[in-house]
C-alpha cells in the first residue's frame, strides 16, 4: 500500500446516440443474436455519427461531470485523455478538450494504454497528485472504434463500440480514494490485438496494414483469463484485503465470458461485478468509467464502498487499482 493524497471527487459519461444492434450486424457478417449475446454478453453498441470524434466524447463526459456535481474546471491544472483512437496524431485529444471548455492553465496529455487505458491513467493522476505536482486533474476513457473496424470482419466488428467517461481527481489528504495499485505487460504477445499504423512488421511478422483493428481472439481470451486473476490477487494483496473485501468489482467490458472466468478464479461473485458491455459493448479505454458510472446511476455504488477496478487488453497491458469510493 502506498500514502495516496488524491480523491476523485465527480464522474461523467456520454455515448453516442445512434445504436448498431446484433440484429443490424446480421446484415452485415454471417451471424445472429443469438450467437452473439452467448458468446460475448453484448446485444448492442453506440455508433458516432460521420463526424464525432473521441474529442467530442471527451467534451460531452466531462460537460456531464460538471453540470451533475456542480464542478467548475478552471482551476483544471492537467487534462489526461486516456484512448488508442485520437482524432488526428497531433494535436492531442486533451489539448483539443482544453480549447473547447476553455481550461486556461493545464498540462493536456494522452495516454494510450489501450483497453487499460483508463486504470493507467487515474495511477499517472493519483501520483502527480501525490507527488504534490498538480492539484485538480480530469482523467478521460473516451473511444471512437467504429472508425478503426473492418465490418466485414466478424471476430471485431460485433464487439466494439464507442463511448466515454470522465473522472475528477482533487487534492484531498484527508479522505483519498487511492489505496493500491498493480500493472504489467506482455508485449510479446502484442501481434494478437493491433491496430496499424507506420509499422508494415511486428518482431519481424508481416501486419495487416489498413489501418483496423486486428485480433486473434481465441489468444487474447487466453492470456486475459490466465493473466487477470494473477493481477487481481496480487493487487489484493498490495491492498491488503481478500475477495470478501471489495464491495464492487469493475472490470474492463470485453467480453462477458471473459469476465465470468476471471470473475470465478478470483474469487469475485459476478453479481457483484459492474460492466457496461449489454448496451455499450467493448469500448476500450471507456468501459471502467462508463461501468462507474452506470454502478453509480442504478444506486449500486456507494460511499465507503470498496471498489477493485481491473482494465486489460492490447499491448497486451493490464493495470488495476482498488479504490475508497466517496461520491
Amino acid at each position: 500500500m502506498y500514502t495516496s493524497k488524491a480523491r476523485i471527487t465527480a464522474v461523467g459519461s456520454y455515448v453516442p446516440e445512434q445504436r448498431l444492434t446484433n440484429n443490424q450486424i446480421e446484415e452485415l457478417v454471417e451471424t445472429n443474436d443469438e450467437w452473439i449475446v452467448q458468446r460475448t454478453g453484448i446485444k448492442e453498441r453506440r455508433i458516432a455519427g460521420e463526424h464525432e470524434y473521441t474529442s467530442d466524447i471527451s467534451i460531452k463526459a466531462v460537460e456531464n461531470l460538471a453540470e451533475r456535481f456542480g464542478k467548475s474546471l478552471e482551476d483544471v491544472d492537467m487534462v489526461i485523455v486516456c484512448t488508442m483512437t485520437p482524432d488526428m496524431k497531433t494535436p492531442s485529444v486533451a489539448a483539443l478538450v482544453q480549447a473547447k471548455l476553455g481550461i486556461p492553465n493545464t498540462g493536456t496529455i494522452d495516454l494510450n494504454a489501450a483497453c487499460a487505458g483508463f486504470a493507467y491513467g487515474l495511477h499517472v493522476a493519483n501520483g502527480l497528485i501525490t507527488a504534490g505536482l498538480n492539484q485538480k486533474i480530469l482523467v478521460i476513457g473516451a473511444e471512437t472504434f467504429s472508425k478503426i473496424i473492418d465490418y466485414s470482419d466478424r471476430s471485431t466488428c460485433i464487439l466494439f463500440g464507442d463511448g466515454g467517461g470522465a473522472v475528477l481527481v482533487e487534492h484531498d489528504e484527508e479522505k483519498p480514494s487511492f489505496i493500491a495499485s498493480h500493472m504489467g505487460t506482455n508485449g510479446e504477445q502484442a501481434h494478437n490485438l493491433y491496430c496499424s499504423n507506420l509499422a508494415t512488421r511486428m518482431f519481424g511478422e508481416e501486419l495487416a496494414v489498413n489501418g483496423f483493428v486486428a485480433q486473434n481472439g481465441r489468444e487474447v481470451y487466453k492470456w486475459a483469463v490466465n493473466t487477470v486473476p494473477k493481477g487481481v490477487k496480487a493487487l489484493m494483496e498490495k491492498a491488503e484485503i481478500g475477495a470478501a473485501d471489495v464491495d464492487w468489482f469493475i472490470p474492463h467490458s470485453a467480453n462477458l465470458r471473459i469476465i465470468e472466468s476471471i470473475c470465478s478464479r478470483s474469487k469475485l461473485p459476478l453479481e457483484r461485478t459492474v460492466y457496461s458491455l449489454e448496451y455499450f459493448g467493448n469500448t476500450s479505454a471507456a468501459t471502467i468509467p462508463l461501468s462507474l458510472d452506470k454502478g453509480m446511476c442504478e444506486g449500486k455504488i456507494k460511499p465507503d464502498d470498496k471498489l477493485l477496478l481491473y482494465g486489460f487488453g492490447g499491448g497486451l497491458t493490464h493495470a488495476g487499482l482498488v479504490l475508497n469510493w466517496s461520491i
